[in-house]
């Protein structure tokens, strides 16, 4: 025969639950919190590149194709600006307004051929390599045949250029004396700027996209993903699994008294 339970004398919780939800905190804690600072060193990367601008007199927009490919048309103005950022969504502009008239209103038009406004704009100290000085901004005006492209566009004023194996543009007039599209780490997250105007919104992998000589993009892709819905996504499974564990502490008091 059972004995019944003493009249007044609470029931002793079960503590296997709560054990439980507390072990898997702990356990999901660490990772939490390597994923929210792996992300953050994700953000801080920035790679250090010639990016390509395209305006039609207006403001400068980041170009959709290479210079290879790009044709601008008479009229128009092309720029190029060096600078170290994550991908195309913070990539900063030219610092020269792209003023045609500024820029062609001194060269003649010809029959049969076309002028294209361009700016390379080296960028500022900070984004030098490391022993290397920005040269001066440049506006030059290319005179060249209907069909000729933005990569001549350059070619024919800021000579000499440098490309990669892999066709991406490396250096303009001799600018940068070495490297190409390497990758930068420490810098801050990037945010809206009056320069910029945007935020990032790729991941960027170094590859197509850049200004390069095979017409892929204006800038460095990416794959659309990022880090940082996932490091999110572990905190507040963190957080859920902590109100948990508090809510059964709390029940097992309640139980106790």
């Amino acid at each position: 025969m059972i004995p019944a339970r003493r009249a007044g004398r609470p029931r002793r919780p079960r503590r296997g639950a709560r054990h439980r939800l507390l072990a898997l905190f702990v356990l999901l804690l660490p990772v939490c919190l390597v994923g929210a600072l792996g992300t953050g060193n994700a953000q801080a990367a920035g790679y250090r590149y010639w990016s390509f601008w395209e305006s039609d007199g207006g403001d400068w927009s980041y170009a959709t194709q290479g210079p290879a490919t790009a044709r601008p048309a008479d009229g128009t103005v092309t720029g190029f600006r060096f600078s170290v950022s994550e991908d195309g969504g913070d990539a900063a502009r030219p610092r020269h307004a792209p003023d045609f008239a500024a820029i062609c209103g001194d060269t003649p038009g010809r029959e049969g051929r076309k002028r294209i406004g361009v700016v390379v704009d080296p960028g500022t100290a900070a984004d030098a390599p490391a022993g290397e000085r920005a040269p001066a901004l440049r506006a030059e005006c290319a005179l060249l045949g209907e069909d000729a492209t933005a990569a001549e566009a350059l070619a024919a004023v800021a000579k000499p250029l440098r490309y990669s194996g892999q066709g991406l543009l490396c250096a303009i007039s001799g600018y940068p004396a070495t490297g190409c599209g390497e990758q930068v780490t420490g810098r801050a997250p990037a945010t809206p700027s009056a320069e910029t105007g945007r935020t990032p919104d790729r991941t960027p992998d170094g590859t197509a996209g850049t200004a390069d000589a095979d017409g892929t993009g204006g800038g460095t892709g990416g794959d659309g993903t990022g880090g940082g819905g996932s490091a999110v996504g572990l905190i507040v499974t963190a957080a859920a699994v902590l109100v948990l564990v508090v809510a059964g502490r709390r029940q097992a008091r309640r139980r106790r008294g």
